[in-house]
Protein backbone atom coordinates (compact mmCIF):
# COMPACT_ATOMS: atom_id res chain seq x y z
CA UNK A 1 0.00 0.00 0.00
CA UNK A 2 1.46 3.43 -0.92
CA UNK A 3 -0.39 6.48 0.50
CA UNK A 4 0.47 9.46 -0.92
CA UNK A 5 -1.16 12.78 -1.80
CA UNK A 6 1.05 13.68 -5.30
CA UNK A 7 -0.01 11.85 -8.41
CA UNK A 8 3.13 11.39 -9.95
CA UNK A 9 4.80 10.13 -6.83
CA UNK A 10 1.97 7.93 -6.57
CA UNK A 11 2.73 6.84 -9.88
CA UNK A 12 6.23 6.47 -9.86
CA UNK A 13 5.88 4.00 -6.71
CA UNK A 14 3.51 1.88 -8.00
CA UNK A 15 5.86 1.49 -11.36
CA UNK A 16 8.69 1.13 -9.44
CA UNK A 17 7.51 -1.85 -7.28
CA UNK A 18 5.25 -3.18 -10.36
CA UNK A 19 8.39 -3.44 -12.03
CA UNK A 20 10.05 -5.60 -9.33
CA UNK A 21 6.65 -8.10 -9.41
CA UNK A 22 4.73 -6.08 -6.22
CA UNK A 23 1.47 -5.64 -6.20
CA UNK A 24 0.22 -2.41 -5.30
CA UNK A 25 -2.53 -0.35 -3.75
CA UNK A 26 -2.59 3.62 -3.45
CA UNK A 27 -4.72 6.01 -1.23
CA UNK A 28 -4.69 9.66 -1.64
CA UNK A 29 -5.32 10.49 2.35
CA UNK A 30 -5.09 8.50 5.64
CA UNK A 31 -8.54 8.31 5.59
CA UNK A 32 -8.65 6.26 2.36
CA UNK A 33 -5.58 4.05 3.73
CA UNK A 34 -7.52 3.31 7.30
CA UNK A 35 -10.70 2.12 4.95
CA UNK A 36 -8.46 0.07 3.18
CA UNK A 37 -6.14 -1.66 5.80
CA UNK A 38 -9.10 -2.59 7.48
CA UNK A 39 -10.55 -4.51 4.46
CA UNK A 40 -7.94 -6.07 3.13
CA UNK A 41 -4.25 -7.62 4.41
CA UNK A 42 -0.82 -6.02 3.61
CA UNK A 43 2.86 -6.63 4.06
CA UNK A 44 3.86 -3.17 3.94
CA UNK A 45 2.86 0.07 3.39
CA UNK A 46 4.56 3.50 2.44
CA UNK A 47 3.32 6.36 4.10
CA UNK A 48 4.18 9.96 3.16
CA UNK A 49 4.75 12.15 6.30
CA UNK A 50 2.26 15.06 5.06
CA UNK A 51 -1.07 13.99 3.98
CA UNK A 52 -4.51 16.11 3.22
CA UNK A 53 -6.11 14.82 6.07
CA UNK A 54 -4.14 13.68 8.85
CA UNK A 55 -0.25 13.61 9.92
CA UNK A 56 1.44 10.33 8.53
CA UNK A 57 2.55 9.99 11.92
CA UNK A 58 -1.44 9.91 12.67
CA UNK A 59 -1.79 7.59 10.21
CA UNK A 60 1.05 5.50 11.42
CA UNK A 61 -0.34 5.02 15.22
CA UNK A 62 -3.38 3.52 13.64
CA UNK A 63 -2.03 1.57 11.35
CA UNK A 64 0.07 0.11 14.26
CA UNK A 65 -3.53 -0.66 16.44
CA UNK A 66 -4.99 -2.29 13.28
CA UNK A 67 -2.08 -4.39 11.67
CA UNK A 68 0.81 -4.52 13.89
CA UNK A 69 2.90 -6.58 11.73
CA UNK A 70 2.38 -4.50 8.67
CA UNK A 71 5.95 -3.16 8.07
CA UNK A 72 5.48 0.95 8.11
CA UNK A 73 8.02 3.22 6.06
CA UNK A 74 7.89 6.81 6.14
CA UNK A 75 8.58 8.72 3.21
CA UNK A 76 9.22 12.34 3.44
CA UNK A 77 10.36 15.33 1.71
CA UNK A 78 10.27 17.52 4.69
CA UNK A 79 13.14 15.68 7.41
CA UNK A 80 13.37 16.76 10.36
CA UNK A 81 14.44 14.97 13.68
CA UNK A 82 11.19 15.80 15.97
CA UNK A 83 9.20 14.10 13.07
CA UNK A 84 11.84 11.19 12.67
CA UNK A 85 11.96 10.64 16.46
CA UNK A 86 8.10 10.56 16.68
CA UNK A 87 7.92 7.87 14.11
CA UNK A 88 10.40 6.02 15.83
CA UNK A 89 8.35 6.01 18.83
CA UNK A 90 5.53 5.26 16.89
CA UNK A 91 6.82 1.75 15.54
CA UNK A 92 7.84 2.89 12.16
CA UNK A 93 10.18 0.62 10.58
CA UNK A 94 11.68 3.07 8.53
CA UNK A 95 11.96 6.56 7.59
CA UNK A 96 12.85 7.74 4.08
CA UNK A 97 13.74 10.94 2.76
CA UNK A 98 12.69 12.01 -0.77
CA UNK A 99 14.24 12.09 -3.25
CA UNK A 100 15.52 8.62 -2.66
CA UNK A 101 16.88 6.61 -5.37
CA UNK A 102 14.62 3.88 -6.31
CA UNK A 103 17.22 1.13 -5.37
CA UNK A 104 17.41 2.34 -2.33
CA UNK A 105 13.55 1.99 -1.71
CA UNK A 106 13.36 -1.40 -3.38
CA UNK A 107 16.26 -2.82 -0.96
CA UNK A 108 14.34 -1.18 2.24
CA UNK A 109 11.15 -3.18 1.10
CA UNK A 110 12.61 -6.12 0.80
CA UNK A 111 14.91 -6.34 4.19
CA UNK A 112 11.69 -5.42 5.89
CA UNK A 113 9.52 -7.64 4.42
CA UNK A 114 12.34 -10.37 4.59
CA UNK A 115 12.66 -9.27 8.61
CA UNK A 116 8.70 -10.11 8.39
CA UNK A 117 9.08 -13.62 7.40
CA UNK A 118 11.58 -14.17 10.00
CA UNK A 119 9.24 -12.58 12.72
CA UNK A 120 6.24 -15.16 11.55
CA UNK A 121 8.53 -17.98 11.45
CA UNK A 122 9.13 -17.34 14.58
CA UNK A 123 6.01 -17.07 15.94
CA UNK A 124 4.89 -20.12 14.38
CA UNK A 125 7.96 -22.03 16.01
CA UNK A 126 6.67 -20.76 19.50
CA UNK A 127 3.13 -21.40 18.67
CA UNK A 128 4.06 -24.96 17.84
CA UNK A 129 5.99 -25.26 20.81
CA UNK A 130 3.28 -24.26 23.11
CA UNK A 131 1.17 -26.88 21.54
CA UNK A 132 3.30 -29.16 22.27
CA UNK A 133 4.39 -29.02 25.19
CA UNK A 134 0.56 -28.44 25.87
CA UNK A 135 -0.64 -31.86 24.50
CA UNK A 136 2.55 -33.32 26.32
CA UNK A 137 0.81 -31.62 29.58
CA UNK A 138 -2.51 -33.32 28.99
CA UNK A 139 -1.49 -36.40 28.14
CA UNK A 140 0.17 -36.52 31.48
CA UNK A 141 -2.96 -35.37 33.15
CA UNK A 142 -4.68 -37.74 31.62
CA UNK A 143 -2.63 -41.01 32.37
CA UNK A 144 -2.14 -39.55 35.99
CA UNK A 145 -5.91 -39.75 36.46
CA UNK A 146 -6.55 -43.32 34.99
Amino acid sequence: MIVDDDEMILESLVSILGSEGYATDIANTGSEAIAKVEEAYFNAILIDIRLPDMTGIELLTKIQEINPRMKKLILTGYPDTPSAIQAVNQKADAYLVKPFDPEDLLDLIEENLEQQKEELKYTQEKVLDYIKTRVKQLDEVKASSL
